[in-house]
């Protein structure tokens, strides 16, 4: 039969190590979850602070108190003790005295019989008989003489410290308090030692009292302090927690029915009982929220009335606009015939008529964004001849006002889930605006992607953006410069349709701009309808930026996105490290 070897010690010691350290790990990340438990419950709870710091000052107030009441009865007990033991000490030194005053020497026969009578008569005459008291009588002066005696018959030498001996010997009364062992267990005694002055010379007396029924009485003492102090402790973490219910109960429930406001259930109250403070902060809390209910539903009002009449003055104008339409391209038509002045007219007419038009194709668009109308149609699309299309549309107006369009553009298709054509729509918005503020400098258009997201810039050098102000390039009908002449003849609503445009993706629209260093658009897209963004494969800031006051970090430009909120929000734009405030619906 064969049989294995046994590993070696040395080889089972590292993996006994190992699994010592995996226990401690295990061990530590247990402690760290229970301590990081107990630290969010002491933020997150008013009663639980409230009633610790109770219990916490109530156990050190009754502490004290009971340490110091236990104190003074133990003192008292002892004092008690003392004072017996040395009535009975002096009691028996005059006695001792009187009988041993008979004798002129020591050598006498009769000396150490009277001795042990009187010792045995002190031991007798305690009138509780099973005390354990210790009477002896000793002679150090003449110990070849005079031999210790104790009734009852107990070896007092380990009780009497040569301190007291000496004390006594130098005729003084002492005390000592001393642990030994007598009646067969440890017991603590009173040891005290008074001289007795003969004919003949000095000799002693020593009462041994035991401390038992005082230990055990003050035993009983500061158990009772202790218990009553442990009830009253908890009466008062009771008592802590009952009143802070009853006054966290209704914020808490004040605090639940605020965010049930705040999540648009405007018909949410509290409950009001009796007629305290509470009572009063809840019936203050209930007609803010009437109140608030009535103005909110006062604005929804205002604002459906608002985009209802938008929405039937839009429709309404169509058919003006159509017969206006009609006569100004007959007009126009043959405007070669008429006096230049008449023929200049029509033109003028004819643009702003065009202008008109698409402010109420805007205003529409905006009406169905606002009413929540809106649909998304999304597709596979490849975004590079999107972006193609773009650029040939408005080639005309970039050669016009004399501003080139650079593309960097990959070499193989980008596709994504888009609308194209809102995509399209808010590409030509972004590459409108840059020729426009372009200031003949050239434009770059710049498309990327990644695993999640596509994203395409429009960067332009003009005038840029001053501090601020890509905080309301998204606002409609907003223009940073009221006096500057437009080559486009825009409307004002085409970023803001751009915003909603983005958001309807769920992709952010992103703006950057600094004085003298032109601007950047981004325009970031999920490459899968109804995926989340995270991040974007382009950054906001140009590289070719000179930021001012070295960074980002230290307030650098902003931009502006669209989120999920409902305000402006400022933070680092994802992916790139910038700051930017999102535009939030």
């Amino acid at each position: 039969m064969s049989t294995s070897p046994l590993p070696h010690p040395s080889a089972t010691a590292p993996r006994r190590r190992g699994t010592g350290r995996e226990l401690w790990r295990v061990l530590a990340g247990r402690a760290a979850r229970l301590i990081a438990g107990v630290h969010q419950t002491w933020r997150r709870s008013l009663q639980v602070r409230v009633v610790t710091i109770t219990l916490v000052a109530s156990s050190l107030l009754v502490g004290g108190f009971a340490f110091l009441i236990a104190d003074k009865i133990t003192s008292i007990l002892l004092e008690n003790a003392r004072t017996d033991v040395r009535q009975r000490l002096d009691s028996g030194a005059k006695y001792a005295a009187k009988q041993v005053n008979l004798y002129g020497q020591p050598q006498e026969a009769q000396l150490q019989e009277t001795i042990d009578g009187t010792v045995n008569y002190l031991a007798g005459g305690d009138p509780q008989q099973t005390s354990g008291v210790v009477v002896a009588i000793t002679a150090d002066g003449y110990p070849e003489l005079l031999q210790p005696r104790t009734a009852p018959a107990a070896n007092i030498q380990p009780l009497i410290s040569q301190e007291l001996r000496a004390a006594v010997a130098d005729g003084k009364v002492a005390s000592q308090i001393r642990t030994g062992r007598l009646t067969g267990h440890s017991t603590k005694y009173l040891v005290y030692g008074s001289p007795v002055p003969t004919q003949f010379g000095q000799i002693e007396i020593y009462y041994l009292v035991p401390l038992t029924r005082q230990d055990e009485t003050a035993a009983d003492a500061r158990a009772t302090v202790v218990a009553t102090g442990v009830a009253l402790v908890v009466l008062l973490g009771l008592l802590a927690a009952l009143v802070t219910r009853l006054v966290v109960n209704p914020v808490r429930v004040a605090a639940r029915t605020a965010q049930r406001l705040s999540a648009g259930l405007l018909d949410q109250r509290m409950v009001v009982n009796g007629e305290d403070d509470l009572a009063l902060l809840a019936a203050s809390f209930n007609q803010m929220a009437t109140n608030l209910q009535r103005q909110i539903l006062r604005l929804e009002e205002m604002s459906r009335l608002q985009r209802r009449f938008t929405s039937d003055v839009s429709h309404e104008l169509r058919t003006p606009l159509t017969t206006v339409r009609m006569a100004a391209d007959l007009i126009f038509a043959e405007r070669d015939e008429f006096d230049p002045a008449v023929a200049r007219s029509a033109e003028l007419l004819q643009a702003e008529l065009d202008r008109f038009e698409e402010l109420l194709t805007d205003l529409l668009e905006i009406s169905r964004f606002d009413a929540g109308f809106a649909m998304l149609d999304a597709e596979p699309t490849d975004l590079v001849p999107v972006v193609h299309r773009v650029v040939d549309r408005l080639a005309g107006l970039a050669e016009r006002v004399g501003v080139p369009i650079e593309l960097d553009l990959p070499d193989t298709p980008v596709i994504a889930e888009v609308d194209p054509r809102r995509v399209e729509r808010v590409l030509r918005n972004l590459v409108g605006n840059a020729v426009e503020h372009g200031e003949a400098r050239p434009v770059l258009i710049t498309l990327g992607i990644d695993d999640t997201a596509v994203a395409i810039t429009v960067r332009d050098h003009g005038v840029g953006l001053k501090p601020g102000e890509e905080k309301l390039v998204f606002n409609r009908f907003w223009r940073a410069d009221p006096s500057r002449a437009r080559q486009t003849g825009g409307t004002g609503l085409g970023l803001s349709i751009s915003l909603e445009d983005a958001r309807l993706h769920g992709g952010w629209l992103e703006a950057w701009g600094a004085p003298g260093q032109g601007a950047q658009f981004r325009l970031t897209l999920p490459a899968r309808a109804g995926d989340r963004l995270t991040t974007s494969p382009l950054r906001l800031v140009p590289a070719d930026a000179a930021l001012p006051f070295g960074g980002p970090r230290d307030g650098g430009p902003l931009a502006i996105g669209p989120g999920t909120g409902g305000a402006l929000a400022i933070g680092p734009a994802p992916g790139t490290g910038e700051h930017r405030a999102e535009a939030r619906s």
